[in-house]
């Protein structure tokens, strides 16, 4: 009853930019966290960085000072600005929502979305 619609992904360069959107729908009443995960080949996923409906951010210690999480205008979309990128940033990256949604019979309810994830490489 979520809908989450990914994008920005792709090739970079080490020392590149690129800007991750995430756009929800869906019966959404609120929106209480969105954020970024993302999983590397072998590897378990990780918390990237998270924004809650009061603009508080979250970041692991390895994106800090290089990545940006931030909302739109819109409220139901998430944004992940990523500068000076690592090879070791390489991963598919997955946007997740928690929040509130309305059902079919009008009954209000949590919800967590994940994204189908969006893959970033950076290599030379």
């Amino acid at each position: 009853q979520v809908q989450l619609v990914e994008s920005g992904g792709g090739l970079v360069q080490p020392g590149g930019s690129l800007r991750l959107s995430c756009a929800a729908s869906g019966s959404i009443v609120s929106i209480r966290v969105m954020g970024w995960y993302r999983q590397a080949p072998g590897k378990q996923r990780e918390l990237v960085a998270t924004i809650t409906s009061n603009g508080s951010t979250n970041y692991a210690d390895s994106v800090k000072g290089r990545f940006t999480i931030s909302r739109g205008n819109a409220k139901n979309t998430v944004f992940l600005q990523m500068n000076s990128l690592k090879p070791e940033d390489t991963a598919v990256y997955y946007c997740k929502v928690d929040g509130t949604l309305s059902d079919y019979a009008l009954r209000i309810r949590e919800f967590t979305s994940w994204g189908q994830g969006t893959q970033v490489t950076v290599s030379s």
